[in-house]
């Protein structure tokens, strides 16, 4: 009941809020290659629309400077659409960065294919946000990313930091199951909407949340000051990621977070530091994603 409560206050507060500073600075790309024959209207207002959705709103009462808004994307490919219903089929690209302190280099958070991003779409539609009534498909898997990506960010700058935003995630989800359309539902798909939020808030799955921060805070941010000290608290975030598996065997998080760092993790621990640590890093690394073992096998050179 209390989830529920924060919810509504914060999600609300969201939405009256214009003019401050916003969490999200996303760039949004509309792929219409498929439909190529259609008429370039609609979907340039769609992008428009989007984009404005997404970075015109402040999303939580935390407050962001300018430069902390997070970098993301997010990159639409329609496979189909109906000028007679104004129905979308389309797949969704999500990605958010992440810079590292004292350096120049960005680094990926989150990087996933959301298949299930059906909706219905009229060229000089208004997309706005009414948490308490969430009645529309397009807004939903966009506030739902978009508290996910914050969340998610919020994580890697304290230990679990992002608990209240990603509940707001949650909540969407289970609201939005009503709406009837695919990416919403439990046990429907082990990489949807529901199976990513409700295993990353999953009790057993702890361990996974502590890494976000020992990998990032504790880790890449201090690569700078003391390459050793970094690399040693990326090792023991690694130890998280085993132990967030044997939690959890069947949640996909710990896959998608070694697809994702596959060549950061290369790049950090290749060469450097003694052999049976990398063999240790590589033990953990191949069990849990063994198809990247072409990148894993570099990690033993």
């Amino acid at each position: 009941m209390l989830r529920r409560i924060l919810f509504s206050i914060i999600a609300a507060f969201s939405c009256c809020l214009a003019t401050e500073a916003q969490e999200l600075n996303a760039r949004v790309m509309i792929n219409r290659q498929q439909v190529s024959n259609t008429k370039s209207g609609v979907f340039e207002a769609l992008e428009k629309a989007i984009t404005q959705f997404l970075n015109e709103r402040s999303w939580t009462q935390i407050p962001f400077r300018e430069n902390e808004r997070i970098q993301c994307s997010f990159n639409f490919t329609i496979n189909t659409y109906s000028e007679t219903d104004n129905s979308f089929r389309a797949s969704l690209l999500v990605a958010s960065n992440r810079p590292v302190w004292g350096s120049s280099y960005t680094t990926t958070i989150w990087n996933t294919n959301d298949k299930d991003c059906d909706f219905t779409f009229q060229e000089f539609d208004q997309l706005e946000w009414h948490p308490d009534q969430i009645d529309n498909n397009l807004t939903a898997l966009l506030a739902y990313w978009a508290y996910f990506i914050i969340g998610l960010d919020l994580d890697t700058m304290s230990p679990m930091g992002g608990t209240d935003v990603l509940h707001i995630a949650q909540d969407i989800c289970n609201q939005a199951d009503g709406l009837g359309y695919k990416g919403w539902k439990a046990f429907d798909d082990s990489r949807n909407r529901f199976a990513i939020i409700n295993d990353y808030l999953d009790g057993s799955m702890e361990d996974f949340r502590r890494l976000q921060y020992n990998y990032y805070r504790s880790g890449l941010d201090h690569f700078s000051e003391s390459a050793d000290q970094a690399r040693s608290a990326i090792t023991e975030s690694l130890s998280l990621l085993q132990k967030a598996r044997e939690g959890k065997s069947l949640s996909l998080l710990p896959q998608i977070f070694t697809d994702i760092k596959r060549d950061e993790l290369v790049s950090i621990f290749s060469g450097q530091g003694n052999s049976q640590d990398r063999e240790k890093i590589y033990d953990i690394l191949f069990r849990i994603n063994p198809s990247q073992n072409n990148y894993w096998e570099k990690l033993k050179q």
